[in-house]
């Protein structure tokens, strides 16, 4: 296949098992990894080592470095006041018990050759920002558990890389009495220019950003450019330090508190959507078929080994004397999903050992994507279920945020929470918030566009959100902050005027608000002005013998349909003047006192 033709393939493969992925709820790495094998074993379509070249290792290499760099910027100081231990622990302690652990496990039981062996287990101890983010995102886990996850895979997967090019050195170029000491001296020098170059180039570039010397539309590229030179520099200066250097930039610039930060970690997010897709499609097409057929019972027992035996041991002896419920380590020792950069480094590293006669050195690719695909399969499709069982999904998991504690807002929430529905009122002035607090509402308390409110564990489980404060421009800020996490047709404002042509040059653009909400368009001062008249609200739900248009054709004309709730107590905000309704629902609408 002609390589253009490969790389369309391959890209438009990747995308749109992403939007089944979320079409489907299932975890997109499965699709990917599925993907991968018919465009290359299966079908031969897509052959990368033929279409791409000698160059193919080196494009994979820059991949893996930006997809860091982002893991590494979305990594907040903060989050390690509630998981720092437990994450210093596991990505200490916790990569040595796990390379010992594994390369028993790939000897006794994989009946690979100790040099083989080692180097397995350095491989894989890396978890991976490329599997476990997406993994975490449909997951819901509480934020001091996905925290866990989420630092161990971004900050092992250079250190295991690191580990294993340690490893990979000692058996091929390092003689044994003389090995050892060369493999530490190696690791120290590895972290001392990590810091030094990673760290420096992204406290030089953020001061850069600081003092406006570069322009906003450059900010992007740029910071794209410059952790490709760190790679590349670190890579220079010591092989193999680079993801590492890449990791430590992205840290350092995500908590430098820039003012562009959101913007660059949005386009940074959607460049690693497109390079994960890229690569998980690409390796899995790497694969030979006969790499397939080399799989045997040892290899099979090797990853029963590491999936019950070594991921759960090496958990609880990381985390023992450490005070962590048993329900994280069971969860946490159970997930450890592999992905891209275990798969690039067992393709890297193979050739050579098998060159070199190491013993089963033939069998390293297959016991790696082996082990990646089991992991991906059964942690990605098990994480939710687990969490759920174990009750450690995010608090709130479905919340329905309404910003802004008026009268009005706050009588809607009461009701709302009557509906079973779970809402929490936000506001700055904790007297306004009182009423809801005396009615049993959950509140927040403080600016809801602060870093407070990013780190409050209360706000983790938003997925709908109504901004309906007096301020329309703050309205729509606040909308605007939102959509980016929970999506811009979940983020809802009250209307700026009743009358659509009123001043509509003055009014602020469609595309920087949310969704107008309710059935027809109302203003903030309307609602508050019709609830001090004694309009209350009105709960109907749907039956069999009366149907949602039954219920809407008995409404008042002045009447405001607000929502629609589902019996699980899911909320839909009314944004059309006809509403879908079935059965189970429950219409809640804004009536005049005669009807209530």
């Amino acid at each position: 296949m002609e390589l253009s033709l490969a790389l369309v393939v391959i890209l438009v493969s990747g995308i749109l098992c992403q939007w089944l992925a979320w079409r489907l709820k299932i975890p997109a790495i499965v699709l990917l990894a599925t993907a991968g094998l018919i465009l290359g074993p299966i079908s031969g379509w897509v052959k990368p080592a033929v279409d791409f070249g000698p160059s193919l290792n080196a494009v994979i290499q820059l991949f893996v470095a930006v997809i860091l760099f982002e893991g590494g910027l979305n990594l907040q100081l903060h989050e390690l006041r509630e998981a720092g231990r437990v994450v210093r622990r596991l990505t200490s302690v916790g990569v040595v018990v796990a390379w010992v652990l594994g390369s028993v496990a790939a000897h006794f039981v994989g009946g690979l050759g100790w040099p083989v062996a080692l180097l397995l287990g350095a491989i894989l101890v890396v978890t991976g920002p490329t599997v476990i983010m997406p993994l975490l995102k449909h997951a819901n886990l509480n934020r001091r558990t996905a925290s866990y996850l989420k630092w161990e895979g971004i900050i092992n997967d250079p250190l295991g890389v690191m580990l294993a090019v340690i490893v990979y050195q000692y058996f091929l170029y390092s003689g044994e009495a003389t090995g050892l000491g060369h493999a530490l001296y190696t690791l120290a020098e590895a972290i001392v220019i990590a810091v030094l170059v990673g760290g420096g180039g992204g406290y030089l570039l953020g001061f850069a950003f600081r003092r406006s010397w570069v322009p906003e539309y450059l900010k992007a590229p740029m910071i794209i450019a410059v952790a490709l030179g760190v790679y590349a520099l670190s890579h220079l200066v010591l092989h193999e330090s680079g993801l590492l250097a890449v990791t430590v930039m992205g840290v350092v610039m995500g908590n430098m508190g820039l003012r562009s930060i959101e913007e660059m970690r949005r386009f940074k997010e959607y460049i690693t959507i497109i390079l994960v897709s890229f690569l998980f499609v690409i390796l899995t097409a790497s694969l030979e078929p006969r790499v397939l057929t080399e799989i045997n019972w040892q290899l099979i027992a090797m990853l029963l080994a590491f999936l019950f035996v070594v991921r759960p041991l090496t958990v609880w002896i990381s985390t023992a004397r450490i005070n962590m419920p048993w329900q994280e380590r069971l969860l946490v020792g159970w997930i450890a999903p592999r992905g891209v950069v275990a798969a690039a480094s067992a393709g890297a590293f193979a050739p050579a050992m098998i060159e070199a006669g190491y013993e089963g050195a033939e069998l390293l690719v297959p016991a790696v994507f082996l082990v990646i695909f089991a992991t991906v399969i059964l942690h990605g499709f098990s994480l939710g279920p687990l969490a759920s069982r174990l009750r450690l999904r995010a608090e709130g998991s479905g919340r329905v945020l309404i910003v802004g504690a008026s009268p009005w807002s706050v009588e809607l929430a009461k009701v709302l929470k009557e509906l079973k529905v779970d809402v929490m009122l936000a506001d700055t002035d904790w007297a306004r918030l009182r009423p809801a607090r005396q009615q049993g509402v959950p509140t927040w308390y403080g600016e809801i566009l602060s870093e407070r409110a990013e780190e409050a564990l209360e706000l983790d489980g938003v997925k709908v959100m109504l901004a309906a404060t007096g301020n329309v421009a703050y309205n729509s800020m606040v909308c605007n902050h939102f959509a980016s996490e929970i999506g811009r047709n979940r983020v809802y404002q009250l209307t700026d005027s009743e009358n659509s042509e009123e001043n509509e040059r003055r009014r602020v653009s469609h595309v920087r608000r949310g969704v107008s909400v309710f059935s027809r368009k109302v203003t903030f001062g309307t609602l508050w002005n019709n609830l001090i008249r004694d309009w209350r609200f009105q709960k109907t739900r749907v039956t069999e013998e009366y149907s949602g248009d039954d219920i809407i054709m008995q409404l008042p004309d002045d009447a405001i349909m607000v929502a629609v709730v589902d019996k699980e107590g899911r909320l839909n905000w009314v944004a059309k003047e006809n509403p879908s309704l079935k059965v189970g629902d429950t219409l809640l609408s804004f009536v005049p006192p005669a009807q209530s």
